[in-house]
């Protein structure tokens, strides 16, 4: 049973201050996720970084969000998510102020690592305060306020951020977010009414927690590094982090869910294809700005048909997996999007933004659009409604983590390393074998999807307008 004070309608005060607090509290966390990438040509010449500082720059964060996503909702549970949250939220704010003033680039490392442990705090907290306050008569018109609004400071915002380091500096990206915070905090202690679940187990997964952090830490430092042994002792780490999870009491991530094939491949497809969204995403905007002579502004505003075509069609493909399962829009979704990273070949210094970038990313974004939806659905799908929390909750947890090892491998395998983040040459040739590798991971999760999630829509169907948020940083999330 969950302690909550009287549920509020969403047309109320405090409803509406509710919203507008999670709702900021949301998008800060996940446009630091994103709109980095258009200030780190900016940020690696300022601070004499390398491309491995580039990689941290955005790993840091994604490593931290991945490994504590899960403990951030199960400590809101526990002991409070407007806790919780406001203590997410105060956090990320002091590590966003370290990120602005950061005279280096190892100081700037540790400083996101911090803003990503704020982020896996407040993150979860944010749609759970939603579904524990809200009157259920208006939840699903407030879920969809969240989302929406949600999705268009996405959409806005590696434009805001592009913007922000042509006229200021790329140190705005992260101080801009102070003042944010501090709203955030102050309608939230005022506003939001405070809920917990009185049946969640008292017990952390301290054990798993620590396992798992520092298998993806070791496993993510041996790929940017190339430094096998500490590769190969991340991957033993994970293992571990298996072998422990099966015998807790209370694990952080049951591996009983598993069991059910369609969970597991679409937890499988998940890791595959947002494997290649995250390096493209990474690697798309250097390009741009370093081969194609874009500013950063312009790079931020180039991937802008993406989101604003996800925001349009999401909910269309999450009805169309409704009517006809899963599998067509998880198989077709990501071969679409491969064709348009192949697409991408043909952008070269010459190119013009009609021509030549925009069908790229229109096709893309058309691939992700018809995926992202029902894959989250197939997720959900496969879990009994008492766990759609905690299935939501590794979904997006793995997807974080292909995000995270492909930034970390992606550059040394296709030769970017050291200080040729500068060079367009070495860029260009890089990109070009990155996308050829991105599209044959797409192309995995399609073939996946094909062969292993063969189940339609089940009992525990969960409605479009109950679908969270689908965007190309994470899957959508669900409250419990």
């Amino acid at each position: 049973m969950a302690a909550v004070a009287t549920p509020v309608r969403m047309a109320t005060p405090t409803g509406r201050w509710l919203l507008v607090a999670t709702i900021l509290g949301s998008s800060i966390a996940m446009l630091d996720a994103t709109v980095v990438n258009v200030a780190l040509p900016r940020l690696g010449a300022d601070l004499d970084a390398g491309v491995g500082g580039l990689q941290w720059t955005l790993n840091g964060y994604t490593l931290a969000l991945a490994s504590l996503i899960l403990l951030g909702g199960a400590l809101g549970d526990r002991w409070g998510r407007r806790r919780i949250f406001v203590v997410g939220v105060v956090w990320f704010a002091v590590a966003s102020a370290l990120c602005g003033l950061a005279p280096n680039v190892e100081l700037l490392v540790a400083a996101r690592v911090l803003q990503g442990v704020g982020g896996a705090l407040l993150t979860p907290g944010s749609l759970a305060l939603i579904s524990a306050s809200i009157d259920e008569r208006d939840r699903g018109s407030a879920i969809g306020a969240w989302a929406g609004i949600g999705g268009v400071a996405t959409a806005i915002g590696p434009i805001f951020g592009g913007w922000l380091v042509d006229a200021v500096s790329w140190r705005a990206v992260f101080l801009i977010n102070v003042p944010v915070a501090v709203a955030i905090v102050w309608i939230a202690l005022r506003h939001v009414p405070e809920s917990r679940d009185e049946s969640a187990a008292r017990s952390i997964d301290v054990p798993g927690v620590v396992l798992g952090a520092a298998g993806l830490a070791a496993l993510t430092y041996g790929l940017i590094a190339s430094t096998l042994p500490v590769t190969v002792l991340g991957l033993v780490l994970l293992v571990l982090f298996g072998w422990q999870q099966r015998r807790a009491a209370d694990p952080l991530m049951p591996l009983s869910m598993f069991a059910d094939r369609v969970f597991a491949a679409a937890n499988l497809v998940t890791l595959v294809v947002y494997a290649a969204i995250g390096g493209t995403f990474f690697l798309f905007v250097l390009f741009l700005q370093v081969v194609v002579g874009y500013t950063p502004l312009q790079a931020g505003a180039a991937s802008l048909p993406i989101t604003l075509l996800m925001l349009l069609l999401s909910s269309y493909a999450g009805a169309l997996g409704e009517r006809i399962g899963p599998r067509i829009p998880m198989t077709v979704g990501p071969l679409v999007g491969a064709c348009g990273l192949l697409l991408m070949l043909r952008i070269d210094a010459d190119s013009t933004y009609v021509a030549d970038v925009l069908p790229a990313v229109v096709v893309f974004g058309l691939g992700l659009s018809t995926m992202v939806a029902p894959l989250t659905t197939a997720v959900l799908s496969a879990a009994p409604s008492s766990q759609a929390g905690l299935a939501s909750g590794i979904n997006n947890a793995i997807a974080r983590t292909g995000q995270l090892l492909a930034v970390a491998a992606l550059p040394s395998l296709v030769g970017i390393v050291g200080d040729g983040y500068a060079d367009p040459q070495v860029v260009d040739d890089g990109f070009t074998q990155a996308m050829l590798i991105c599209a044959g991971l797409l192309v995995g999760g399609a073939v996946t999807a094909a062969l292993l999630v063969r189940r339609g829509p089940s009992v525990h169907e969960i409605p479009v307008e109950r679908q969270a948020r689908c965007g190309v940083d994470c899957p959508a999330s669900y409250p419990e």
